[in-house]
């Protein structure tokens, strides 16, 4: 074998095989390293995609041509749009998958795209000359070459697993951990530092009384994760189910505590707010009586459940106590405990928007290495990583999405900008562009930028250029069409909306907030032969449309913002000035403009404790 290439990707997870999928699409020759590949994108915690911003990432990641969408369709078990109840800036997808199926999905895809080569080890050693990244060692003593490396080890770097006060070392359940990248690396100057996760016990569903819970039934409409219109949901599609805690199972937990991990001084490291153990949440909420529980199925062909909401480090004995005190789970039988791990993340100021680092060239980071969490987050990592290792082999332009261009942009501006205290996760409050950034629209953003680049197929940009055609005709049909009072009348009180008086344009009725588009379509036979015209995708143009028109004032009042904010951005900083020499900076802006060593006066504002005036002072330095 020929143990050369273009890029090598360390770690078969959700951000490695977007990483390596990308880098072989684009061209370049690229190995796949994985411990087990039988494993590729194991989904190692819950069985789902997408939730609250999730889900716009993923789309996002579609539309550019990467794979998560494509593998989440095709092992869904069960589908919801989250937040209806809200404005479509905050409509987020959502998945059940079958977690063999998804598994097997990534393996077909990985094993049938060209340039895109296979390896099973471990990697214990980067190989580094100079202050440049030149190929990787592993425990077999087998030696690869590449141009740039990719690492995506998610919680392997000295994974450490707790159950109670019992310690396996391991990057997973059963799987080994990774020993000597992270010693290598901080031995050469880079800054890492340890995190904490956790992960719910499974359950039998043979041994569930589920007609004592709530069933959470999925929707079936038109909605998904790819953009590709071959690309469907073909499985059989399952309920979840709802249930609760209670102040006997509180009361049972809190006499674990003692030998909990996270509170006996076993675990030091960092922990996430956002998805806490149910021992955090009865400490933190101590005067709640009940937590909502969610078992979700893990696929069509298995009994096994997963108890999303319950993630416990716990010894087993008082997860199963606290469990058998739960509506629905008196006789549950576990097929393995919940637990936590520690495992090793680089703080992520040490690199460029690339995900490259800013210490070692053509070493680029990607996933929970980065200080993340969740499956979403290191796609996206994964996908840019991919497509700037490429552009670096073949001297290309480097490839980085702004925050008014996609949820990918604020995630990855956010960690390499202000770095992590706690594992990263992605929300909708952490955009200031989300009316721009909606699920609907990430074709609209993105699809034609990573056409040009080359990785969004010809396939995906004829669909795209069809699709925004279809919606300028819809929106320019409807600003032209006069309606009259007893055209509508009947369906406006029907609907609960106001009579017409007189004659108006038929955008002043899709305006209003009682209206549906679909509404108009069924009342007016020219708007429904206008729509019948539509070749594809006919419910994303007409949901596209009265979205556009809505919300019209928002999008152009938040575009006009973004624009203004450009300015900024479009002042390159780095290397123009020395930050510890200027006085007039204050003493934390000193240290830390030079640290992050921002990359233009934009990123320099969004680092935390710059203030304005910092922001001044540098705007004289540079003759602005």
């Amino acid at each position: 074998m020929d143990f050369k290439y273009d890029v090598i990707v360390v770690g078969a997870g959700h951000a490695g095989c977007e990483a390596a999928c990308a880098a072989a699409n684009l061209g370049s020759k690229t190995l796949l390293i994985t411990m087990d590949m039988n494993k590729m994108g194991q989904m190692s915690c819950n069985p789902a995609v997408g939730g609250i911003a999730k889900g716009q990432i993923v789309r996002e990641i579609d539309a550019m041509g990467g794979q998560m969408g494509i593998v989440t369709d095709k092992s869904a078990i069960q589908f919801r749009m989250l937040n209806r109840s809200k404005g479509p800036a905050m409509w987020s997808p959502r998945s059940q998958s079958d977690r063999k199926r998804f598994i097997e999905e990534w393996v077909h895809i990985i094993s049938n795209t060209p340039n895109l080569h296979i390896w099973q080890d471990t990697v214990t050693e980067l190989i580094i000359e100079g202050n440049t990244v030149k190929g990787i060692k592993t425990l077999l003593g087998v030696e690869m070459r590449s141009q740039t490396v990719i690492l995506t080890n998610g919680t392997f770097l000295n994974g450490l697993l707790h159950f109670g006060k019992t310690q396996i070392s391991g990057g997973r359940i059963s799987e080994p951990s990774s020993h000597g990248i992270t010693e290598q690396l901080r031995s050469i100057g880079f800054t890492t530092d340890r995190m904490k996760t956790g992960t719910p016990c499974r359950l039998d569903g043979r041994t569930i009384d589920f007609s004592k819970m709530t069933e959470q039934i999925g929707e079936n409409d038109f909605h998904k994760f790819s953009y590709l219109e071959h690309v469907k949901r073909q499985l059989k599609q399952m309920s979840c189910w709802i249930t609760y805690t209670n102040p006997e199972t509180h009361a049972t937990l809190r006499k674990g505590l003692k030998d909990s991990p996270l509170y006996n001084g076993q675990i030091k490291s960092i922990g996430p707010r956002y998805c806490p153990s149910i021992e955090t949440k009865i400490v933190t909420f101590a005067e709640k009586e009940t937590h909502q529980l969610f078992l979700e199925p893990e696929g069509v062909d298995s009994q096994e459940y997963y108890v999303n909401g319950f993630s416990s480090s716990l010894p087993l004995e008082t997860q199963i106590a606290a469990l058998h005190t739960i509506k629905g789970l008196e006789h549950a039988e576990l097929y393995r405990p919940g637990y936590a791990i520690e495992y090793d993340f680089f703080d992520p100021t040490q690199l460029y928007h690339t995900l490259e680092t800013k210490r070692i060239k053509n070493l680029f980071f990607a996933g929970q290495i980065n200080g993340t969490t969740g499956y979403e987050e290191a796609a996206g990592q994964g996908l840019i990583a991919g497509i700037n290792a490429h552009q670096n082999c073949v001297g290309g332009d480097a490839f980085t999405l702004g925050r008014d261009e996609a949820y990918i942009g604020v995630l990855i501006d956010d960690l390499v900008t202000k770095g992590v205290d706690e594992p990263y996760r992605m929300f909708t409050s952490r955009a200031e562009y989300r009316i721009l950034l909606r699920q609907d629209d990430a074709d609209m953003r993105l699809t034609e930028r990573a056409y040009r680049l080359g990785l969004a197929t010809e396939e995906r940009y004829q669909l795209w250029k069809n699709k925004k055609e279809a919606q300028d005709r819809l929106i320019e049909f409807i600003g032209n069409y006069s309606v009259k009072p007893q055209q509508l009348n009947d369906m406006l009180v029907a609907k609960g909306s106001g009579e017409l008086k007189q004659g108006c344009k038929l955008t002043d009725i899709v305006m209003r907030p009682q209206i549906g588009l679909e509404d108009l379509i069924n009342t007016l036979p020219a708007l429904k032969e206008m729509t019948e015209q539509i070749a594809c995708q006919r419910e994303e143009v007409i949901e596209g449309t009265e979205i556009r028109i809505k919300y019209s004032g928002y999008i152009e009042r938040e575009r006009q913002i973004a624009d203004k904010l450009h300015r900024l951005e479009n002042i390159p900083l780095r290397g123009r000035v020395q930050y510890e020499s200027v006085l007039s900076l204050s003493t934390e802006a000193r240290q830390k403009l030079t640290k992050i060593d921002p990359e233009t006066i934009g990123q320099a504002s969004r680092i935390p404790g710059i203030s304005p005036n910092d922001i001044n002072v540098l705007l004289v330095l540079l003759g602005r």
